[in-house]
């Protein structure tokens, strides 16, 4: 077989939003990665798996950079966590826990790994340090934000408890740790509902999706105020374009993300969490489906549901797509880009968080 070299040593893309690491890690030479057949042999499992979605001339780029990794992580006593957003040769190549926000936030409070690699996106990375104080959080990209979470301040939230007294505030996860820690208790879109109807409360501000929170209202007797945030890759899908899409494929099942607008939600077969859309499509097994979310969730499925036809309307997250295999192995590499959130703070905002997860089901 022959040997492929790499160069991944280039700076091209490299967040300068916060300075490396200090630790005896961060000046490392980048490894001499090849395509050996070593590598091939150690890799090949992962390749079944993604096979349907990465050319086999491609596997030979991917693959050392996969094996490095994976070898970097029991080195530092990492693990990796992987939502399901991530792009393919990262849920299936490097990840060890994958999932929605709920299902990372759980998980993120449970792991014993020393070093938390965070693929998602910062506010993901700051629960994850909020859950862990004692141990080291990494991002590799600091500036895969969240147009959601950026849509609201802590300011902005102390502005709701004046005008809104006694009134308690459900902040969805996609929020800052700011956020989050100037709110009662935390909510995903898997158990939204749920939360809000915890508080035993007649009225409960939701925020900052207002598409969730207009999805939520419709399922509980708890009058809702909300914000007037929204994630720009699921306001973008519209009813016409589902019914559109009926049009073209009578027999596509369609199933919606709550984040999109409720007009989306109603012309959908089912609305649910992303794990809850897995959930679904495992369950059901439709003959075609049209996951109505962020595109690289249907790739990763996929992998896992053999003989369902996924129809894809490729809205892409601009934020979820800075994080690479690349990336991922200069933060491991260089102990980079750490996730800090003040002390007083975490505190704050983990009693919001703690809140949420030991809810009963």
């Amino acid at each position: 077989m022959a040997t492929i070299a790499l160069d991944i040593g280039s700076n091209a893309g490299r967040s300068t939003a916060a300075p490396a690491r200090a630790s005896g890690y961060s000046m490392l030479p980048r490894p001499h990665l090849a395509y050996t057949p070593e590598v091939a042999e150690a890799t090949a499992p992962i390749y079944e798996k993604v096979r349907h979605l990465i050319p086999e001339i491609e596997w030979p780029v991917l693959a050392p950079v996969i094996h490095e990794i994976n070898r970097l992580k029991k080195e530092r006593n990492a693990v990796i966590l992987a939502h399901n957003y991530m792009t393919p040769e990262i849920f299936h190549g490097v990840s060890d826990i994958v999932g929605d926000s709920l299902a990372l936030a759980k998980e993120a409070a449970k792991t014993d790994a020393d070093v938390i690699i965070q693929c998602g996106v910062h506010f993901m990375a700051e629960t994850a340090k909020i859950l862990n104080p004692d141990k080291t959080v990494l991002i590799p990209d600091m500036k895969a934000g969240c147009s959601l979470a950026e849509s609201i301040t802590a300011a902005d939230v102390r502005a709701l408890r004046e005008k809104h007294p006694g009134v308690p505030i459900v902040t969805y996860v996609n929020t800052s740790a700011d956020v989050k820690a100037e709110c009662d208790i935390c909510c995903t879109s898997a158990n939204a509902v749920q939360v809000v109807e915890s508080l035993g409360a007649p009225r409960v501000l939701l925020i900052p999706d207002q598409y969730l929170a207009a999805n939520v209202a419709r399922q509980t007797d708890v009058e809702i105020l909300t914000w007037a945030g929204a994630c720009e890759v699921h306001e973008r899908f519209t009813a016409a374009e589902l019914r559109e899409y009926r049009e073209i494929e009578p027999s596509v099942k369609i199933i919606a993300h709550p984040e999109c607008p409720p007009e989306v939600v109603d012309e959908a077969d089912f609305t649910g969490s992303t794990a809850g859309m897995i959930d679904w499509v495992k369950t059901n097994r439709p003959e075609k489906v049209m996951l109505v979310t962020e595109c690289s969730m249907a790739d990763n499925i996929a992998s896992e549901t053999p003989g369902v036809d996924y129809v894809r309307p490729c809205n892409l997250c601009p934020h979820m797509k800075r994080i690479t295999l690349s990336k991922i192995l200069d933060c491991l590499l260089e102990m980079r880009d750490e996730v800090t959130v003040d002390p007083q703070v975490a505190a704050r905002a983990r009693t919001a968080v703690e809140r949420m997860i030991n809810l009963k089901s």
